[in-house]
């Protein structure tokens, strides 16, 4: 007998109605197992749509940082289009349009009027002051109308002039027949060009001698050369230096030109060397010219790039780099590298303590952290380019900082005829207010502004170099910005035009020399000619001891040969 029949044989025996009790009972388990079937089933879908629901967190969360980047390229986009239609068909001079020039002095005039105090006295100094306001507005218009009419400029006094008296062919009187008698001119100028030629000097040294038994071969000494045992004058080389390096021509078309023009074969390889050996004998002034420049304690710095045609670099240039070393309105030095990073700038620095102008590459960062001697100070021009990007995307926040931006640099005019300590006391007077309200107004406006925005992207410039944008408060040495050194790399940007490239990674040094040279004269009022005619004319006969006298801060032009 199973356990089933037994079961079912004890359940017959039972007194009456507990067979009944018993299947209730199994009808209540049969109950309870389907209960507890439906509670798991529930329980798993209570789970699986907990999952669902953390998915969709996450899916929401994920789309939600893409729709964020999206939003932010876009803002970037937009920014970065704006700015390329502002390059193509705006002024390079980043000048504002007229409404723009409204908002900004409207804007300005309401920044004054909320500095101001509000006693009742501060209305008629409003008004006199607009009123002296409206005065240099008229003011500039008027300049403005005179600067557009064509000024008179004086010939110089040594330019030659050649006198061409024209007579009339018949001087007697028609009606008595006596000689006419002169009464007074008229006179007519124009300019007449004469083209440059080349000639051909021979310098002849007789050899002279005796008959007699103890006669010695006497001959005048040659004068010093540049290139003993070359065909290279003088005047040809000044000549190759100023139309190389300051009017931008390639020793290419220098070769066609000397073959057209003047029926004379030169080589470009022949020009080449030419200049290597200039350069060599220009060398100690440029070094004199540094050590001078590193015995001040200011310094200005920035980097423009070059191309360089490398043999070691198959099929393209190689990227080199021109570093430039200023003291305002003074020297400049260049300085050839291949690379960009710290190495040029720690190397030619070495020995100097002071304060050294750049804009914000953190290679200069990194310098000052290597050099505890050494304080960097910021360009406000740098800043101001971020701002100018931004008038497209944000033109009212722009505009504000533009016209802040604005009163700094006419203080920076005022004070230009002043002396160093004048010019610290007035900055001191009136800066500091105009440096907080920027400050203020950029640290209100970050958290406002995507990062990759043009206007973020200014005010981030801004806050994270406010402290060196502000160092020039502290001398009235210092600039305010580095647009004096900036000017001085525009022609070097113009001959990488004409030019291309620098021939071979050898002769950077050499055009870093003769650049130096040529800037310097420039900044300090110096005919490049004049000063390259001179100089290359006494080298040779020059001790290295005086060197110092043929630099351009202390050069004076020999005394004319009257011989």
């Amino acid at each position: 007998m199973n356990l089933g029949d037994e079961i079912r044989r004890r359940f017959s025996e039972q007194p009456p109605g507990t067979a009944e009790s018993a299947q209730n009972l199994e009808a209540a388990l049969e109950e309870a197992r389907r209960a507890k079937a439906q509670l798991a089933e529930a329980q798993a879908e209570l789970a699986e749509a907990q999952r669902v629901k953390f998915r969709m967190v996450e899916e929401q969360a994920q789309l939600q940082a893409q729709l964020e980047a999206v939003q932010a390229q876009l803002a970037e986009a937009q920014a970065y289009i704006a700015e390329l239609k502002r390059q193509l068909f705006g002024s390079k001079g980043e000048p504002l349009s007229a409404e723009q020039e409204a908002q900004l002095e409207q804007l300005a005039n309401d920044a004054q009027e909320q500095a101001k105090s509000p006693a009742p006295a501060s209305q008629e100094v409003l008004e006199e002051e607009e009123e002296e306001e409206e005065e240099e507005e008229e003011q500039a218009k008027k300049e403005r109308r005179k600067s557009k009419r064509p000024s008179r400029h004086p010939l110089p006094a040594t330019m030659e002039t050649v006198t061409v008296t024209l007579e009339p062919e018949n001087k007697d009187c028609p009606r008595c027949g006596l000689e006419q008698h002169r009464i007074g001119e008229e006179v007519s100028e124009e300019f007449e060009y004469i083209p440059a030629k080349l000639i051909r000097r021979r310098t002849v040294r007789p050899k002279l001698a005796c008959r007699c038994e103890e006669s010695t071969v006497v001959i005048a000494p040659m004068p010093p050369r540049l290139l003993p045992q070359s065909k290279l004058g003088l005047g040809l080389a000044v000549h190759l230096l100023l139309t190389r390096f300051d009017d931008h021509l390639s020793f290419y078309r220098l070769e066609h030109i000397f073959r057209e023009r003047h029926g004379v074969e030169i080589p470009r390889q022949q020009m080449v060397q030419w200049i290597e050996h200039i350069a060599g004998w220009l060398k100690p002034i440029y070094e004199a010219m540094w050590q001078e420049m590193k015995a001040g304690n200011y310094l200005q710095i920035d980097e423009t790039p070059v191309k360089v045609l490398d043999r070691d670099v198959s099929g393209k240039t190689a990227r080199g780099y021109l570093w430039f070393y200023a003291v305002p309105r003074e020297d400049v030095i260049l300085e050839f590298c291949s690379s960009r990073g710290q190495e040029a700038p720690n190397k030619r620095l070495q020995g100097f303590q002071g304060t050294i102008q750049t804009d914000a590459y953190e290679v200069y960062e990194a310098v000052v952290k290597k050099n505890p001697k050494i304080e960097r100070i910021g360009c406000l021009a740098h800043a101001r380019r971020y701002v100018y990007k931004a008038l497209q995307e944000s033109l009212g926040e722009a505009v504000w900082f533009i016209g802040k931006i604005r009163e700094l640099y006419r203080i920076e005019s005022a004070a230009r005829v002043l002396d160093h300590a004048e010019r610290h006391a007035l900055r001191q007077a009136q800066a500091p207010p105009l440096w907080a309200a920027l400050q203020t107004r950029a640290e209100e406006l970050r958290p406002k502004l995507l990062p990759q925005s043009t206007m973020g992207k200014a005010v981030n410039y801004f806050l994270n170099e406010h402290k060196a944008l502000e160092g020039y408060l502290r001398d009235g040495r210092f600039e305010i910005d580095n647009n004096l050194i900036e000017n001085a790399i525009r022609p070097t940007a113009v001959g990488r035009r004409r030019w291309l490239f620098i021939g071979h990674p050898q002769a950077g040094w050499r055009s870093a020399v003769i650049y130096s040279l040529l800037l310097s004269c420039r900044r300090r009022g110096i005919n490049p000619q004049s000063y390259l005619s001179d100089v290359l004319n006494r080298l040779p006969s020059t001790k290295i001891t005086e060197i110092h006298q043929l630099l351009p801060g202390h050069w004076k032009p020999s005394p004319p040969n009257t011989s």
